[in-house]
């Protein structure tokens, strides 16, 4: 109870903290679609939707969980010019076999999940650009099948460097309190370049480090294309490295993020 007190102590404060110092971007910026969050925020009274399809399998054949999130949606609001409210809620099929008999197939919504993002620093120099987001996935608002005991929370630090015109890296560092009550450390890692001024690519590396479960490690690498400043499609394929039966055989993604400017 405490650790729920505290998060959205968090989510309510980050407001009050924040400064009206950072102008939009030309182009919108996204959270999709790798697994590494942005530093920046979307600005004072604009409205984003990053929503997409995903894809994945992972197991063999004597445990094998195949599952199809049809609408990975997030909403991204400014309250001011470096912080945001976020809302995402994804609804999926999941469907578990296990050789060749199936176990489990469940369709329906997962826990929403809402917080909020603050710009804490401008890049300038070897200082990267730094947010902070902090987020509660509520159990009562999945289907029974997805539905965790407890209340998940998460805070992630995201940093990020711009290396020339055309390339940069980010990284996120972050923990989150897994349905067990026990702590993921995450990580991500991320390399972009620009292909042309509408086409972009990225690689990136990300994992965790469970305090009770072995650590796992994915990468996924993917394009984007901006379609003009409030529009961006992206497609994505990844997998994973570890060697065990749970691990990731493949990742499929494709979306799009929408940016709808305050007039």
């Amino acid at each position: 109870m405490k650790q729920i007190i505290l998060s959205l102590l968090l989510i309510c404060a980050l407001p009050v903290l924040a400064q009206e110092t950072v102008s939009v971007s030309e182009t919108l910026i996204t959270d999709r679609p790798d697994a590494t969050e942005s530093p920046y925020t979307v600005g004072k009274g604009n409205f984003q939707i990053e929503t997409g399809a995903l894809f994945t399998e992972n197991g063999d054949d004597d445990f094998n969980v195949k599952r199809f999130v049809f609408n990975t949606g997030l909403l991204r609001y400014g309250l001011s010019d470096n912080y945001e409210l976020r809302l995402g809620w994804d609804y999926q099929n999941e469907r578990l076999t296990s050789q060749g008999i199936e176990l489990s197939d469940a369709t329906g919504f997962t826990p929403l999940l809402i917080g909020g993002k603050i710009e804490i620093t401008d890049e300038n120099g070897w200082i990267p650009q730094i947010g902070l987001m902090t987020h509660l996935r509520l159990p009562f608002t999945a289907v029974t099948e997805f539905k965790p005991e407890q209340t998940g929370m998460e805070m992630i630090f995201s940093f990020d460097h711009t290396l020339s015109n055309s390339t940069s890296i980010a990284y996120n560092l972050g923990a989150r309190v897994a349905d067990n009550r026990s702590i993921e450390y995450l990580y991500t890692v991320a390399y972009g370049f620009d292909i042309t001024q509408k086409f972009g690519a990225y690689i990136e590396l990300y994992g965790a480090f469970p305090e009770d479960t072995t650590a796992y490690h994915l990468w996924d690498a993917g394009c984007t294309y901006l379609v003009n400043n409030n529009l961006q499609l992206d497609v994505t394929v990844g997998t994973g490295f570890n060697s065990t039966a749970a691990d990731q055989n493949i990742l499929l993604s494709a979306g799009f993020s929408y940016r709808i400017l305050k007039k």
